[in-house]
């Protein structure tokens, strides 16, 4: 069942001031986690093999590439050997790009936060608010990630309307 997410990707000039202000509140954090996410060449849509000490899925998404709140709808699967799958989609649709980074990660209730360092791009800040259960709307998602982007005082000229796939594949293109 796909999965309802409202996202906010922006360059992060403050990452401390940010890391602060979450551990100032109830946040849940689950760590640093080294991912590196495997892009494939999907033909609708984004598909990538994300592998973490933390997170580890392969991951479908649609999203619109906007500047600020963008919906998306995703679904996951946790394989059990990661690296027998992204030899097999290696083999059978290639591999577009690949994302290295380190992330910090937290929860304040449904919505996560991301404190990414890429290689070769530098410092963001993402704001997921994450309906699981379509309890929760697209309304409510779109003001949690509105609220935290202004409590993080982002301003519009950082705001991201590509990923970190699409970024890195415009200054290394294949």
């Amino acid at each position: 069942m796909p999965i309802l997410n409202v996202e906010i990707k922006a360059r992060c000039i403050f990452p401390e001031k940010i890391r602060a202000l979450l551990e100032s509140r109830q946040t849940r954090f689950l760590g640093i986690d080294h991912q590196v996410d495997h892009y494939f060449r999907a033909s609708n849509g984004r598909l990538k093999l994300r592998e973490g000490n933390i997170e580890n899925a392969l991951i479908y998404y649609q999203r619109e590439d906007q500047a600020g709140p963008k919906t998306s709808q995703v679904e996951l699967y946790y394989p059990q050997n990661g690296n027998q799958l992204k030899t097999i989609l290696e083999r059978a649709i290639g591999t577009k790009v690949v994302v290295d980074k380190k992330r910090a990660i937290y929860f304040i209730d449904n919505v996560k936060f991301h404190l990414d360092q890429v290689e070769g791009l530098g410092s963001f800040v993402e704001i997921e608010a994450i309906d699981e259960k379509g309890t929760i709307g697209l309304d409510t998602l779109s003001k949690q990630c509105q609220y935290y982007l202004n409590l993080f005082e982002i301003s519009p000229e950082h705001l991201l309307t590509q990923s970190y796939s699409d970024m890195l594949l415009n200054i290394h293109p294949k």
